[in-house]
């Protein structure tokens, strides 16, 4: 396996190409069994082999150059999980720096603050009823994402995958309310 590693380094299209072939599938899937997402578990396989494929110079392999991909796929599947937390900045809910841009935020007043987070409130309510439990015992509860799996008796991936797709249909909404917060000042 270590043998391929060397053509790819060498830049043997053919052996990438065939590697990639063999493999992108099984790393896809181990993607998604972190992510749950099977778009995103596409994209982070993908950029691992964009990675290997422009860095292989840089590499230094300590083990089997598939065990070395499927750590790269694993650790970014758990960075990309890290990049999707929501943080609570009103002891209630508030999500972080991707739901908008941090000076349209900055800017607004402390009621239009106020505005945007009964909103949030009310988007909470709006959401299908697992996630919105899930978003609750989150974020009104202080529960980990642990806790949270425990109390609803599901994985923890199903517990951040919720938070995700809350955080999205959230993060839409609300940047919808603060553009219109934005065009009344």
């Amino acid at each position: 396996m270590n043998l391929i590693f060397e053509e790819i380094k060498n830049k043997n299209r053919q052996v990438y190409r065939t590697f990639f072939n063999k493999n992108y599938e099984d790393l896809v899937i181990y993607a998604n069994s972190y992510l749950f997402d099977k778009p995103a578990s596409e994209d982070v396989v993908q950029e691992v082999f964009i990675y290997i494929w422009e860095k292989a110079h840089k590499i230094e392999l300590e083990s089997s150059f598939k065990g070395y991909i499927y750590t790269m796929v694993r650790n970014r599947c758990l960075n990309f999980l890290k990049s999707l937390k929501i943080t609570d900045n009103f002891n209630v809910l508030e999500f972080n720096v991707n739901l908008i841009t941090e000076h349209v935020f900055d800017s607004a007043s402390d009621e239009d603050k106020k505005i945007v987070y009964h909103q949030i409130l009310k988007i909470v309510d709006t959401l299908p009823e697992r996630m919105k439990q899930i978003v609750k015992l989150k974020f009104l509860h202080n529960y980990k994402y642990r806790e949270i799996a425990e109390e609803l008796d599901i994985s923890v991936n199903t517990v951040k995958t919720q938070l995700k797709r809350a955080k999205s249909k959230i993060t839409e909404l609300v940047t919808s309310i603060l553009i219109l917060l934005e065009l009344h000042q």
